[in-house]
């Protein structure tokens, strides 16, 4: 199962990740209105790109709010500023089961949605950093691989998948939109 609390080898690395001064840690109910903030930012992003994702009233507060409560919502911090958001799930996304493609396994998985951004901290690598941070939490919890999806013409999502090694799956929807379907193997570690 999905474990949830720090051992020490992920100590070990919020020791080293304090030092570059960025953290990855779940989410609290009191960092509800900062991540909000930054989902905002993003959606209009979208839309000034011209994509029609995020444009039909999803994400908002109440999908953050479930998130958080489910102990599915992480953060980014860069010291005490709240810079990224992702929602982090076990085997949890029924949409994956009707995939038009075959996923590469058929294992335990982590499903990654709505990373995002803050606006003031865009071209840093930040995201890509989130989904690293993504495969090193699937692996200290023994899971070997990671599903995620995005939009057809979300480029940069795309780019990240591409830089990292996830390969194109087939197709997924979701409130009657395609979305690209993607998995990586991590490699166990013993």
């Amino acid at each position: 199962m999905f474990k949830t609390g720090w051992n020490k080898k992920q100590n070990s690395k919020i020791q080293r990740i304090t030092m570059m001064n960025h953290h990855f840690r779940k989410a609290e109910i009191s960092d509800a209105s900062q991540i909000w903030d930054i989902l905002q930012q993003a959606i209009l992003r979208r839309k000034e790109d011209g994509s029609n994702q995020w444009q039909d009233g999803y994400p908002n507060p109440e999908v953050v709010l479930k998130d958080i409560e489910k102990g599915e919502g992480f953060v980014l911090t860069e010291g005490e500023t709240i810079v990224g958001y992702s929602a982090v799930l076990l085997n949890d996304e029924p949409a994956y089961a009707k995939i038009e493609g075959q996923w590469l396994t058929n294992n335990d998985f982590v499903v990654f949605h709505r990373i995002a951004i803050s606006e003031k901290y865009l071209g840093k690598g930040l995201a890509k950093m989130i989904v690293k941070y993504i495969e090193e939490f699937a692996i200290d919890n023994n899971i070997y691989s990671i599903r995620a999806d995005t939009n057809y013409d979300n480029t940069a999502m795309l780019k990240i998948f591409e830089n990292l090694g996830y390969a194109y799956c087939g197709e997924v929807y979701f409130r009657g939109s395609p979305r690209k379907a993607f998995e990586k193997v991590l490699p166990k570690t013993f």
